[in-house]
């Protein structure tokens, strides 16, 4: 059995980019994007300065999270080894981006669908090597099979002390690198500054210069191609001097579905389990009303998923062409399940609330539909915190709490919502009860898991830790703290110590959106390469 790999060896490298223009004559990769790229590292003070190289691209890994996460195997491993993709199969959805914890996977601006270096395999199954390695003029890339102990990437993997990225990802990735440099191969040991970079323009996505803005786009600035900063050359001790720049994968939609998701659930659980529980009776103008905002939510929840693929005409493919490990596969489905439940039961209660139906030829359907509905609704809430935990490019999304944090959130958007819908519309007293009881008390324990967890309890890696910083003291302070914490939870508590609940309500949304926009955001503004 073959099995493809690469080994680096920066004793060689003279960093002269013939690696990553070949990749792109080869491959015809568009401008704006790389499947390989030099990374320039200085070290040291004027005039005692040393610059590393590092060749960067896809490590093909041995368990690769890009191939688990994606709903439609348009990312797909091979039995060589290889992890290839089929830009025909892709949907867009940005997924295995953020499953790679070494932003190796970019979206190709022509096609729209995710795009890396596949080892050349067009070439490899000729028999060929990799542009990469043929045009090297250093014989600084060695690819291979690494099970063949004749070939000379074995060799050199027996003979050399060599190292990888993020071996503690569990990935196993297959490109070594001979005399790894230490600041090269982690990211976030060197800080960032625009003003370091040569050849590029760096345009910043943060207000906070002290913890290194991170690129969003890279080309020529007015003033030239090669830029220095002011003052000595490489008067730093450690300097990024060159690298690739990447794109955040995911925006506004992300956050904005979190909570017409939550909306959703959170509005079908509290009516089912209210009922099931005996704490109000089954109106049926409840059910019309809040069944009817719930299929809304729901709709929006859909919208925003779909608009968010960078291919949305093909998004039809995660339901005729799905891949069951991924989670964004096993949600579509959930999502699908609960929008056809939600829907014939929310149509079956409202003709027979306009008297169609007859009301007892509904009550069989309702105590089929209430619990059920209620299971499906709790997986529409929580799937959201597993797809996030296939995301293995973003620490700070690795949370086993992540699950109970949704449900409670999902609880105060059903609390609030029914909250909001009892204001306009004669439901029953013991309903606003209980919804104003579900609300408060999600608010509390949402408001202390975010202040004990998030910001109480260390994190286990330092890129969790500085997606967390940057929450809640960096570029989003303003968004966690103004908007999650203060207009989210303390402002809501005390409009409903006014008896202004609608307020509180509305508050309480605007303030969900602010905290998961934070929370969405700033990990993948921490530089995974």
């Amino acid at each position: 059995m073959t099995n493809f790999g690469f080994v680096i060896n920066n004793r060689t490298c003279i960093g002269c980019h013939a690696c990553s223009t070949a990749c792109k004559a080869e491959n015809e990769v568009p401008l704006g994007v790389a499947r390989t790229w030099v990374k320039y590292t200085e070290v040291g003070a004027y005039p005692d300065v040393r610059r590393n190289f590092q060749v960067t691209r896809c490590n093909h890994c041995a368990n690769p999270p890009c191939v688990r996460i994606c709903p439609v195997s348009a990312m797909y491993q091979r039995e060589d080894g290889i992890v290839e993709f089929d830009q025909d199969q892709c949907i867009g959805c940005k997924a295995c981006l953020q499953a790679c914890p070494y932003d190796a996977i970019h979206v190709d601006p022509d096609s729209g669908t995710a795009a890396k270096c596949h080892y050349c395999s067009h070439r490899t199954d000729l028999g060929l090597e990799p542009a990469c390695v043929v045009v090297c003029p250093e014989h600084a890339i060695i690819a291979g099979d690494m099970d063949d102990p004749s070939s000379e990437i074995s060799q050199v993997l027996a003979r050399e002390q060599v190292t990888v990225r993020k071996p503690e990802q569990g990935t196993a990735p297959k490109l070594f690198y001979v005399d790894g440099n230490d600041f090269a191969l982690t990211p976030t040991a060197v800080p960032r500054s625009p003003e370091t970079f040569m050849w590029s323009d760096v345009v910043p996505v943060s207000d906070s210069e002290s913890e290194g803005p991170i690129a969003q786009s890279q080309g020529h600035p007015a003033a030239g191609p090669i830029q220095y900063a002011p003052g000595r050359a490489a008067e730093h001790m450690v300097q990024v001097g060159y690298t690739f720049h990447h794109l955040v994968p995911w925006h506004w939609p992300v956050p904005a579905y979190l909570v017409t998701k939550g909306i959703a659930g959170g509005l079908f659980m509290l009516m089912s389990l209210g009922v099931l529980l005996g704490l109000f009776p089954a109106d049926p103008g409840m059910f019309v009303v809040g069944g009817f905002a719930s299929l809304v939510m729901l709709g929006a929840t859909a919208a925003l998923l779909v608009y968010d693929l960078e291919r949305p005409e093909r998004f039809l493919r995660i339901l005729t062409h799905p891949q069951w490990d991924s989670w964004l596969t096993r949600g579509a489905f959930l999502l699908m399940g609960f929008s056809l439940l939600l829907g014939g039961w929310w149509l079956a209660e409202t003709l027979a609330w306009l008297g169609v139906l007859s009301p007892a030829s509904v009550v069989g359907f309702r105590g089929l539909a209430l619990p059920l509905g209620c299971l499906l609704a709790v997986g529409v809430t929580v799937y959201t915190a597993f797809l996030f935990g296939q995301a293995e490019g973003r620490d700070l999304w690795q949370s086993t709490l992540l699950p109970v944090h949704l449900l409670v959130q999902a609880g105060v958007m059903g609390g609030g919502s029914m909250l909001v819908l009892a204001q306009l519309f004669s439901l029953p007293e013991s309903l606003s009860i209980v919804s104003a009881a579900v609300f408060v008390t999600g608010l509390v324990v949402d408001l202390t898991a975010i202040l004990l967890g998030e910001l109480g309890m260390p994190h286990a890696t330092e890129t969790a830790a500085a997606a967390a910083h940057r929450m809640s003291r960096g570029a989003h302070r303003r968004s966690f703290w103004l908007g999650g914490i203060v207009l989210g939870h303390a402002v809501p508590l005390a409009l409903m110590g006014l008896a202004w609940p609608m307020l509180a309500a509305a508050a309480a949304v605007a303030g969900l959106y602010f905290y998961e926009h934070a929370f969405v955001m700033a990990p993948q503004e921490i530089p995974n390469s």
